[in-house]
């Protein structure tokens, strides 16, 4: 045997870590689009609207490139970028924003980019993946809070100035979380972050379009301070794909100078910021969307509560499980039965958390909701009243 080869196949330890993820029923695997749409996060029917798909065609008419071509900082600085910034920036009263490719690497850019050596990062326990990962290959020291505990923040920052931190200090939660569906104490955060001379990172990738005035999201109340940083996402209400953050110039320009993932990627399709910039015209011109929405979130409330399910108060609705198995077996029951719902499990949530993520969006109406809570009733083993 040679002493400088591994012993074993090339790929042994690879199927030998899915085996041991289908003991745990924790395997995961990609399943097509079937069913009604309990599972999307596309809250507002724009992934298909009309109205998108025809401002990419008149923008391919007049002759928009399908791809980029290249890096912002190189020849991939479409005008539709541009224009798209300066229009998010107007309707999110920033200074500036900046477009990404998608929601994750905008979170790890930032992360990564503007907390600085000795500074501190204080993440709600349940903030997303991105933002955690993001602050581990970054410079800055990070620590979790738990989930919505304003006074867990701010024993953090005690300590870290009791052991001699004498850096900025960033606090990072989501406005609206994406397994839960309740929401973050922002004007407390707000007066803490104030309060510590702190920044306040906001993801908003559930919140935008859906809440606030004109669907600016929950952060809307803090919209251009100095100590705000927000996320809005372009690939879950906006029906797109992309991402925006949104913040002070110096901020952003910080990032185009600093933030590896923006400058050595290619720029996100031209198209795709035509159809952000119409999603966001199309949220002041149709708010009777936003109204629907909440209207079948409180008639699913209202649904859920025959089975003594609680209400999330949200478009995001989760069934807490447990069991691994369990759910997942739901799920696969759920979707036989023509209702695409989607088993979440660890890592994405706490163990022993596994559960049902049933997401609200208008491409159901309330006779669907209906058949779908009775449909889950008979499987929990519940009596509708």
């Amino acid at each position: 045997m040679d002493p400088l080869k591994p012993s074993g196949a090339l790929t042994e330890r690879y199927a030998a870590s899915l085996r041991g993820l289908d003991r745990k029923d924790r395997l995961r695997t990609l399943i097509p689009q079937a069913g009604r749409d309990f599972a999307s996060n596309d809250y507002l029917g724009l992934a298909a609207s009309g109205r998108l798909a025809d401002a990419v065609r008149r923008a391919l008419d007049a002759g928009t490139a399908v791809g980029a071509g290249g890096s912002r900082l190189l020849r991939g600085n479409a005008v539709e970028h541009e224009r798209l910034e300066a229009a998010a920036a107007a309707f999110f009263h920033a200074e500036r924003t900046l477009y990404f490719g998608g929601g994750y690497v905008a979170n790890f850019a930032a992360f990564t980019t503007l907390p600085q050596k000795g500074d501190l990062v204080v993440m709600d326990e349940l903030v997303h993946a991105s933002a955690h990962e993001g602050a581990r290959a970054g410079r800055a020291l990070a620590v979790t809070a738990r989930h919505n505990d304003v006074a867990a923040f701010a024993h953090e920052i005690r300590r870290f100035r009791a052991e001699g931190g004498t850096g900025r200090v960033w606090l990072a939660v989501e406005s609206l979380y994406s397994m839960d569906g309740d929401t973050a104490p922002l004007a407390d955060l707000m007066a803490l972050a104030d309060e510590t001379d702190a920044f306040l990172f906001i993801d908003e990738a559930h919140a935008t379009g859906v809440c606030g005035p004109d669907g600016r999201g929950l952060a809307a109340p803090f919209e251009g301070r100095e100590n705000v940083l927000v996320l809005h996402t372009c690939g879950k209400a906006l029906g797109g794909s992309g991402a925006l953050l949104a913040g002070a110039k110096v901020l952003c320009d910080f990032m185009v100078n600093r933030a590896r993932p923006f400058i050595f990627a290619t720029a996100p399709s031209p198209l795709m910021a035509v159809a952000a910039e119409e999603a966001l015209r199309l949220l002041s011109t149709e708010p009777e969307r936003r109204r629907c929405l909440q209207a079948l979130v409180a008639h699913a409330g209202r649904e859920l509560a025959r089975i003594g399910v609680a209400a999330s108060g949200s478009q995001i609705q989760p069934v807490i499980v447990g069991d691994n198995g369990r759910a997942m077996t739901l799920a696969a029951g759920l979707q036989a039965r023509g209702f695409d719902v989607r088993g979440v499990r660890p890592p994405t949530v706490p163990e022993g958390t596994a559960r049902l993520r049933i997401s609200l969006t208008l491409n159901v109406d309330e006779a669907a909701v209906t058949a779908l809570v009775d449909a889950l009733a008979e499987d929990l083993g519940s009596r509708a009243a």
